[in-house]
């Protein structure tokens, strides 16, 4: 039976964004991700960029705020900042919580070459973190 898995960060501009994106690509059709933030804002144009380098395409995403519904009926939840584990709404007891404390990139600085290799290394971990999540058999394809 498929898992619902959703993401969670502050804006769900661009880690949630990323984390979704991946688990859907890597998951297969049966298996659906979605994501949703504390304070929605838009999708991170670098989060775009470099997701789109991974070979996925977030141009339709949009920022979104947290759904109660989704919320109590995931099978698991991933909060991917601090923010988030510490605001994210109570939960169900049947709803596994998982924590992946990731920096968040859209606080870096410097040149826009800067902020895309912090954007890129965020999202090489969100890659990784999602096919670990995929080969535990947590969500299997």
């Amino acid at each position: 039976m498929a898992q619902r898995i959703y993401f969670i960060c502050t804006g769900n501009s661009a880690r949630s964004q990323m984390a979704e994106g991946f688990f859907n690509a890597l998951a297969g059709k049966s298996q659906r991700a979605e994501s949703g933030g504390l304070e929605p804002s838009r999708v991170n144009p670098l989060a775009i960029r470099v997701m789109e380098e991974a070979g996925i395409d977030l141009t339709g995403h949009q920022s979104k705020p947290i759904d109660p519904e989704r919320l109590n009926t995931a099978d698991i939840v991933v909060t991917l900042c601090g923010d988030a584990r510490e605001r994210c709404p109570v939960t169900p007891a049947h709803v596994r919580r998982l924590h992946w404390p990731l920096p968040d990139p859209a606080r870096a600085t410097g040149t826009e070459d800067e902020r895309l290799a912090v954007f890129r290394s965020v999202r090489d971990q969100i890659r990784e973190r999602v096919t670990e999540l995929l080969t535990e058999g947590v969500a299997p394809a």
